[in-house]
């Protein structure tokens, strides 16, 4: 992974998005899922500095070799509220933190949410609950499989924002990346063939109709051949046969050839191209002390009109 994928704010930029943040927060009725805040977030992402902006629209429209681009030196809370602790952890209330993740993911698209994932919020926490350790979900420790984010789904995020506002106490929960554009020239060309024929099914949650549903027979990689995109979830995509279960495990070494560990502090963001990159998590261990590892997250869609008819009166929660 290259220097390229890191963008640092300067100490004014930090300032001006602080204050973009900051009076966001204020706009009645300061609930990050109410749609007259959402239309203000879209109009105030305007006000951010320039520069920033002009790498969000560049990362857009190419997320580069990487797939990730790491935004450093946002403003962060001198004094945060203690870690939550209950699964399905969510923030309704507009925080200058919440309304620093909603303004940069506005830059890049609309911010979505799924009805039936942390009952359809925006903005989401992702910390650890404690008895949930083994979970291969955001609220488990153990490490978490490489995946593209809701791969079951057809209208699953182009993009996932991570705001970073509490490390986890030793500093070693890594966020792990691995992008399909820097792991297809290890595949050989049948590999590739059979990873683009539809071969796989992807388990889908219990939230959104399992256990034991699954979506249809689907590809892993689609799109161009040398440029593809990638589908899958090393934990919940399995393959329909032997071929393809070989294909499967040739993609997984290739992509731990190029996976790369990122250590999120206060004031990072991380922004994955869910179409290319996928994302996972080293171990870490959590205390439940209030100072645990503590990030906001968004989804974000590049085409708004596509999951128009999974959106009730044209909202942002895909039912």
């Amino acid at each position: 992974m290259t220097e390229d994928h890191v963008f640092t704010l300067t100490e004014a930029e930090r300032e001006r998005t602080g204050a973009v943040a900051d009076a966001l927060a204020e706009v009645e009725p300061r609930l990050v899922d109410d749609r007259s805040w959402l239309d203000a977030c879209r109009g105030m992402s305007e006000e951010l500095p320039e520069r920033l902006r002009r790498r969000l629209r560049a990362f857009r429209h190419d997320p580069r070799a990487d797939g990730m681009l790491l935004v450093r030196n946002l403003p962060s809370a001198p004094a945060l509220a203690p870690t939550p602790t209950v699964q399905e952890s969510v923030e309704r209330a507009a925080t200058p933190a919440a309304g620093t993740i909603a303004l940069v993911s506005s830059q890049l698209g609309e911010v979505i949410a799924y009805r039936d994932e942390k009952s359809g919020a925006l903005v989401q926490n992702v910390v650890p609950v404690a008895g949930r350790e083994e979970q291969q979900s955001n609220a488990g420790s153990v490490p978490l499989e490489l995946h593209v984010e809701n791969a079951f789904h057809p209208y699953r995020p182009d993009m996932v924002a991570l705001l970073c506002l509490r490390p986890d106490h030793d500093g070693g929960a890594g966020l792990r990346v691995a992008s399909i554009r820097r792991a297809v020239a290890l595949l050989p060309h049948d590999v590739r063939k059979v990873l683009g024929e539809e071969r796989f099914r992807t388990e889908v949650p219990p939230s959104f109709g399992g256990p034991g549903g699954q979506a249809p027979p689907h590809p892993v990689l689609y799109g161009d051949f040398d440029d593809p995109d990638v589908r899958v979830d090393f934990h919940a995509t399995h393959p329909e046969d032997e071929q393809a279960a070989e294909a499967m495990t040739v993609l997984r070494a290739a992509l731990d050839t190029v996976t790369r560990a990122v250590y999120l502090r206060p004031g990072d963001l991380a922004i994955v191209d869910n179409r290319v990159t996928l994302h996972g998590r080293t171990h870490f261990t959590p205390r439940y002390d209030g100072e645990d590892r503590w990030l906001h997250r968004t989804f974000i869609h590049l085409d708004h009109r596509r999951s128009r008819a999974l959106r009730a009166d044209n909202g942002q929660v895909l039912s």
